[in-house]
């Protein structure tokens, strides 16, 4: 296979990872069982649950208008604080946020064809990269991806939680472009939201792959180059479709 650009970038959550079901409950469960275990004080598990949706929620509508991305362990950070839990000398913010995002993780599952259609690309000496939206610590993110066992295809992973934009800001595709060194137009970008992974890569000149694993009709004016229903549909673009 000759594949007709240079490098590849891809998004992560419903492009190469189903996410499963997102419950924030049992996370927060498990950091509770965890606080007792040190025999540490807490308030009410629902009134704490309920204050964390209420942040968590505002922030993630504030990123959607700003592109300013939303971090979870700042909310957990502020209620830490607000409900005075004195865990300071018991335990730290990181082993909280890799209790709760150890069970986040647990459901979810790389899609079954990705393993595969990566390893084509490797083999034909593609760089690749991932670019995602997320509200996870990188810390957290860097396990997940060596964990998926899929960290040796790639070249780098940059996560919006450690940038000051996410998707579709252009300054992450432009830091994308810089990692891999080669011209916006030779560049493919693969993603599943045609508002932050085609529409943010088009700005800065990329060619766009949209993954539409559920053949979902386009609900905007958004034109990806190509169109995807599994990711093994890309291996089989060629110059011929450009």
């Amino acid at each position: 296979m000759v594949f007709p650009f240079k490098a590849i970038g891809f998004d992560w959550a419903h492009t190469l990872v189903d996410l499963g079901e997102e419950d924030d409950r049992k996370p927060l469960e498990q950091v509770y069982l965890f606080l007792k275990s040190k025999q540490i004080s807490l308030p009410d598990f629902e009134d704490f649950l309920n204050k964390s949706r209420e942040l968590f929620k505002s922030m993630i509508e504030l990123s959607w208008t700003t592109h300013r991305e939303a971090r979870y362990e700042e909310v957990l950070q502020y209620l830490l604080f607000n409900y005075k839990v004195k865990w300071e000398g018991q335990t730290t913010v990181q082993e909280i946020l890799k209790v709760y995002y150890n069970e986040v993780y647990q459901e979810r599952v790389v899609f079954p064809e990705v393993a595969r259609v990566l390893e084509q690309l490797n083999q034909n000496g593609t760089p690749m990269g991932i670019i995602s939206n997320t509200t996870n610590p990188v810390f957290m993110k860097m396990t997940e991806l060596e964990n998926s066992g899929l960290k040796k295809h790639f070249d780098f992973a940059l996560y919006s939680s450690n940038y000051p934009y996410r998707k579709p800001h252009p300054s992450i595709f432009q830091l994308a472009a810089s990692h891999f060194q080669v011209p916006t137009q030779e560049i493919l970008f693969v993603g599943d939201s045609l508002t932050a992974d085609i529409l943010g890569a088009q700005g800065v000149g990329m060619k766009t792959a949209w993954l539409n694993r559920k053949n979902k009709k386009a609900e905007s004016n958004i034109s990806p180059d190509f169109e995807l229903n599994s990711l093994e549909d890309l291996l089989r673009i060629h110059w011929a479709k450009i």
